[in-house]
């Protein structure tokens, strides 16, 4: 087992997790698409820890593996919040999908999340006695081009979004090759997609996607990728002192890292007890999620820096899978807003009252 394949733990034993394809990080979109649609079959997900623990692991190895699995297992996990799925039990995810049979889903679909919004942007939900159909346009749809199905949010009113599921591969339904000029995440196209009286059956009622626990602890998700991927680009520093003697710059900038990378897994794993109900706390779900995003990011950008500053510009320019490794990261840790969310955090523990420190 290389470096780069070593599980990652969020307690003092990895779980046992499916292998991950062994081509990795060269393996083509479409491949990993199908691997991830395998792979959440396969795994024992049933606990937050455990699948931000599987997303840390993946990232790891390959951060563009990361962001293609972990979408789909925040939709499935949507899905079966709403009542759409049962449990992980692969015996009864297929009658489980028969709720979703309307826009033609069943166990091989891919699942994508559209959520975000954007100035001057807005997709329209309308009812009527043929159905649910959406109109308008959603930015920063990813891979929206190679999934099969996507959960959209959706404008039932001016005030009042809902979550839609649709079928991206039917009519009304066009997604936008770009711009994507990123040099991160170079196969994860993050595009609009127009929508033209496009059918959607709604999934949970209106605002429950947003109003949810589960809205916290997915974003949760999407920080367990930042720490797994700046675990793979620490590995290559620890790696490096194999083939020469560390100085101490070298290892000041590894304790540095290795105090980073802790403290954004004690934070990942305080935030996993409370929401698989292991411990509870007055704090909301939200301060929870933005104070990990906001720990885990601090320690991304740390791992970045000291590594870079570690090794110089060698591996960069002549080892290519770092480079990817450290570019696709580069771009995913980006969905963090830097200080606008931490102006967000800041704000909502002022609201709250007390601060919980």
């Amino acid at each position: 087992m290389t470096s780069m394949t070593r599980p990652v733990s969020l307690g003092a034993t990895p779980r046992a997790l499916p292998a991950l394809p062994t081509d990795l990080p060269r393996t083509e979109i479409a491949d990993l698409l199908s691997w991830a649609v395998d792979y959440s079959h396969q795994a024992e997900l049933d606990t937050h820890a455990a699948r931000w623990e599987a997303l840390a692991t993946v990232a790891a190895a390959d951060v563009t593996a990361a962001r293609v699995l972990e979408p789909h297992l925040d939709a499935l996990e949507i899905l079966r919040q709403a009542g759409a799925l049962a449990g992980n039990d692969p015996s009864t995810h297929a009658p489980a999908l028969e709720a979703l049979e309307a826009v033609d889903a069943d166990e091989t679909s891919s699942w994508g999340v559209f959520a975000a919004e954007g100035p001057g942007l807005r997709v329209v939900a309308s009812d009527s006695e043929e159905g649910w159909t959406l109109s308008g346009e959603k930015p920063w749809c990813s891979l929206a081009r190679r999934l099969s199905h996507a959960l959209v949010t959706a404008h039932t009113s001016d005030t009042t979004r809902r979550l839609f599921a649709v079928n991206l591969r039917g009519p009304g339904i066009a997604a936008h090759h770009g711009p994507w000029v990123s040099r991160g995440l170079t196969d994860v196209v993050s595009a609009p997609v127009t929508f033209t009286a496009a059918a959607a059956i709604p999934i949970g009622d209106d605002s429950w996607y947003l109003d949810r626990p589960g809205f916290a602890w997915g974003g949760i998700g999407v920080a367990a990728c930042w720490w797994g991927g700046a675990i793979g680009i620490a590995r290559t520093l620890a790696d490096s002192f194999d083939t020469r003697e560390p100085d101490q710059l070298a290892l000041a900038h590894l304790g540095a890292i290795d105090a980073a990378l802790d403290g954004a897994r004690t934070s990942l794993v305080a935030a996993a007890r409370i929401a698989d109900g292991e411990e509870s706390t007055d704090i909301p779900p939200s301060i929870i999620a933005r104070r990990v995003r906001a720990v885990t990011v601090d320690a991304v950008e740390r791992t970045l820096r000291g590594v870079r500053h570690a090794l110089g510009p060698a591996p960069l320019t002549t080892d290519r899978d770092y480079a990817r490794r450290v570019a696709d990261l580069e771009i995913y840790v980006r969905q963090h807003h830097a200080e606008r969310d931490d102006a967000a955090l800041g704000r909502a523990v002022h609201e709250h009252g007390v601060a919980p420190w």
